[in-house]
């Protein structure tokens, strides 16, 4: 804008709409305070405005998240109802969001025990749909059920992280395009999984890996086990943080290559020199609060940013109160006293992937056997850096 514009004589309406249709850093910097979703209606106004959403958007790398518990008044599960109030005014334009809901009340597409069938549940596939819709197009939406649920609420990366192993909860995280972290959803059944596949994926041949989120579903079956091991074992000879565990259902992305009841497994391959992670197994013998701060605690060697870090507790269903003598929220709350600053994600599952591990910029790991990557009655808990 010229300096020596000289506005005298003219009225103050007149005034802002020259300053709103010219001059681009006034535009783009009341764009950072508009919503994404108000954001893309806004762009499509003018090429000025156009182009001060794109530069907006581009540096709106901040991830962000919806959580929801307790039941809904609503027709649907409570994270449907919260996403639906909350998507409108989050900012950033999601490119990956992993979904994690309880089991009992939202059955998604599948229901992996006939008992279930019989309770009552107010989801159908038509959930999974809307539940879609909420998104842009485009994005990766990964979402599963699981016997427990391990969530900080929504609004606080300082909120206390509860655990629910019983009841409605669920949260979603997004994720948005950033720069130098890549961020690959995969999913692999038994007539899926091949070399290329894997590779394609960015799970072999891919020195930018750093960490991979591995969810296993219907591993009780047959041929699950050595299914498994053939995603493991290319994995256990990388230098990549895994972590993760087995779930009770995978509603999304939709599974047209398998039929229903076929085991398989779904996650995220995170690659980028940006990322950076670091993970502990709570053995089965760490029963107590202070033998629990005092494996979590080894997770402070890693010395990793707490900004723009994510926690993921991955538990045996057979822990929590039950492990620590009815005591609720042990772990979660042992883990929020150590990082204070560090939302806390997870769940409650049949059976864990994860091992003690850092992964930094100038890391070096030992190769992995890939049974020591598989437990029962445990709890790996891991920081996942994004830069």
């Amino acid at each position: 804008m010229d300096g020596n514009t000289d506005f005298s004589g003219v009225s103050d309406e007149c005034t802002a709409e020259y300053i709103l249709s010219n001059v681009a850093e006034v535009v783009e910097r009341i764009l950072m305070f508009v919503p994404t979703k108000s954001l893309l209606q806004i762009a499509c106004v003018c090429r000025l405005w156009m182009n001060c959403a794109r530069r907006v958007l581009r540096v709106q790398q901040k991830l962000t998240w919806v959580s929801a518990s307790g039941p809904s008044n609503y027709d649907g599960h409570a994270l449907c109802h919260s996403l639906a109030e909350e998507v409108e005014n989050v900012y950033l334009l999601p490119k990956t969001v992993l979904v994690m809901v309880d089991s009992d009340t939202f059955s998604g597409q599948d229901s992996c025990y006939k008992q279930k069938k019989a309770r009552k549940t107010h989801h159908s596939p038509d959930s999974v749909e809307e539940l879609n819709k909420l998104f842009p197009n485009g994005c990766d939406i990964m979402a599963i059920a699981t016997p427990g649920v391990v969530l900080t609420p929504s609004g606080s990366h300082s909120g206390p992280p509860k655990e629910f192993q019983e009841g409605e909860a669920g949260y979603a995280i997004m994720f948005p395009r950033m720069e130098g972290v890549d961020i690959r959803p995969f999913h692999f059944c038994k007539r899926t999984i091949s070399e290329s596949h894997l590779e394609e994926a960015g799970l072999v041949n891919n020195p930018d890996l750093r960490v991979v989120l591995l969810f296993g579903y219907e591993a009780y079956k047959p041929g699950a086990a050595r299914f498994l091991n053939q995603v493991l074992e290319p994995l256990a000879r990388s230098k990549a943080l895994i972590a993760g565990g087995h779930v009770e259902n995978v509603f999304s992305p939709e599974r047209e290559c398998c039929g229903r009841g076929s085991y398989g497994v779904v996650g995220l391959a995170l690659s980028g020199p940006r990322i950076q992670g670091a993970s502990v197994l709570l053995e089965q013998d760490v029963s107590s609060p202070k033998a629990a701060e005092a494996t979590i605690r080894r997770l402070k060697a890693a010395n990793l940013p707490e900004r723009n870090t994510l926690g993921f507790m991955f538990a045996c269903v057979g822990r929590g109160h039950n492990y620590y003598n009815n005591q609720r929220n042990v772990e979660a709350d042992t883990f929020r006293k150590v990082f204070p600053n560090i939302p806390l994600f997870g769940f409650f599952g049949n059976g864990e992937i994860g091992c003690d591990r850092i992964v930094k910029e100038d890391y070096t790991l030992c190769d992995t056997d890939t049974d020591s990557l598989q437990h029962g009655y445990t709890t790996v808990m891991t920081l996942v850096h994004l830069g």
